[in-house]
């Protein structure tokens, strides 16, 4: 946690979904760089739950107490939330900055504030593994910055290979392929997130919203992957250094071996039980093992984040079909109620007409 140097309330904000709530925007400053992140009180509440419990010892400063606000008040009154953001900023504020460091070395509130928890402490903030429905949208848009910053750094490796300056390229596209593997990790996290959200009753239309968002996310991922692992061709013919260092280019004695040779033509055909010799394509061909193993992993985890979202989907229809099914069986056994009904009445007046007839 030395990598952060302060942490600021610096607003709020009133949201609507999924019911009135008020938010409270944390800027985090560190060493490398800043980042915002939004909590309610009640991931505060959480959060000094989880300290106490976790530590043994309430954190310096007293968490603003949640029975001063009322409900119909707290989302009305600006002086009541200008007091609850100055004592929650003084509460944050005083665990980093407390001489002891077991509250802010807690798992509990690096994930909170959106710190890494890994080796490299100056990096984007982390991954969060639970979601809330605002949470999820901010990781998403997270996951948006970081592969715009790939963008950069791909164009910055066109350029560089322009001017010749082989070894500064390579880095860029190393750099690219560093924060490009961090984003699918996420991705697939933040698929696993929306499954439970849905199941917690987001909305289908919701729902089905954020899985494109996720599938539009994969797919800038396999676009960029494309790009990071396919040196330019230009660059491939002046030097075989100027790729990713895990996807070498195959030597032409290495892809005779896999592939056979490659002036001959042999018809493809498929036998039963026998394996269909392997195809080159525009993407594999520059790729020695080690390069068509990444490639591989990669596309496996695309495809096992797919069948969790198609899962989450499934899972879904199939809820709203029972609930359909349960409310049919309700509607029939209403109907059966009414036509005995109807029955009964259609009696009383068959026998009220034959005693109108009588007394005629």
């Amino acid at each position: 946690m030395a990598a952060i140097q302060s942490v600021l309330i610096v607003g709020y904000q009133e949201r609507l979904e999924p019911k009135p709530h008020t938010v409270y925007q944390i800027d985090v400053r560190a060493h490398v760089r800043a980042w915002s992140i939004w909590r309610r009180y009640s991931e505060f509440d959480d959060l000094h739950v989880e300290l106490v419990k976790g530590t043994g010892f309430p954190p310096p400063a007293p968490l603003p107490p949640k029975h001063k606000y009322s409900i119909l008040r707290s989302h009305n009154d600006p002086a009541l939330l200008a007091e609850r953001k100055s004592g929650l900023e003084a509460y944050l504020r005083a665990i980093i900055g407390a001489k002891e460091g077991k509250w802010r070395e807690a798992l509990a509130f690096k994930s909170f504030l959106g710190v890494p928890i890994g080796k490299n402490p100056g990096a984007l903030g982390g991954a969060p593994t639970h979601f809330t429905l605002t949470s999820w949208l901010e990781e998403h848009q997270e996951l948006q910055n970081r592969l715009r910053d790939v963008r950069a750094d791909i164009n910055k490796r066109e350029a560089l290979s322009d001017q010749g300056d082989v070894n500064a390229s390579h880095k860029s596209n190393v750099a690219a392929k560093q924060k490009l593997a961090g984003v699918l990790a996420r991705i697939g996290t933040l698929g696993k997130g929306l499954h439970e959200l849905a199941m917690s009753g987001m909305s289908e239309g919701e729902l089905q919203r954020r899985t494109d968002m996720v599938a539009r996310l994969q797919d800038d991922c396999e676009k960029l992957g494309k790009m990071v692992t396919v040196a330019r061709q230009a660059i491939r013919s002046n030097t075989s250094t100027s790729g990713p260092t895990s996807m070498n280019s195959a030597s032409a004695s290495d892809r005779e071996t896999l592939l056979g040779p490659t002036n001959t033509f042999t018809r493809v055909t498929r036998v039963f039980g026998q394996p269909s010799k392997p195809q080159e394509t525009e993407v594999t061909r520059p790729l020695d093992n080690v390069g068509l193993f990444g490639l591989q992993q990669v596309q496996m985890q695309q495809q096992d984040d797919q069948l969790s979202q198609l899962s989450t989907i499934l899972s879904r229809q199939k809820h709203l079909g029972q609930a359909i099914n349960a409310e049919i069986g309700e509607q029939i056994t209403m109907l059966d109620g009414l036509s005995g009904e109807v029955d009964l009445v259609g009696d009383k007046l068959s026998k009220a007409s034959r005693q109108m007839h009588r007394l005629g």
